[in-house]
């Protein structure tokens, strides 16, 4: 039997940065919902993602930038290390697919 954990994440990008061998994006996952008078309130939830594939990373670095839609899955790894005498718990959304699915809008 094949076991899995996986993730997906449609959102807007906020950074972008190079970490070593591997970039990292920021996606922002909206769950807004109406207050009482109806109006909609934003809520969002920013998640980093980490793309080590290289040519993901080239793909991604040509043609994603920050406000541009974008979809996202993955791999979900969870690692724990000692830091100054505490165990430290991480978690890692590794990448494997990333796809553009509509560039930022322009304002003006």
């Amino acid at each position: 039997m094949r076991t899995f954990a996986e993730f997906q994440i449609i959102g807007r990008v906020g950074k972008i940065k190079d970490v070593g061998p591997t970039l990292r994006v920021s996606i922002a996952a909206e769950y807004g919902r109406k207050d009482d008078r109806g109006d909609f309130q934003s809520r969002p939830f920013w998640n980093e993602v980490t793309i080590f594939k290289d040519s993901v990373i080239g793909w991604a670095k040509e043609n994603i930038a920050p406000g541009d839609v974008v979809h996202t899955r993955g791999t979900v790894r969870q690692s724990e290390y000692t830091k100054d005498g505490q165990t430290v718990y991480d978690v890692t959304f590794a990448a494997n697919d990333f796809d553009l699915l509509r560039k930022k809008v322009s304002e003006g």
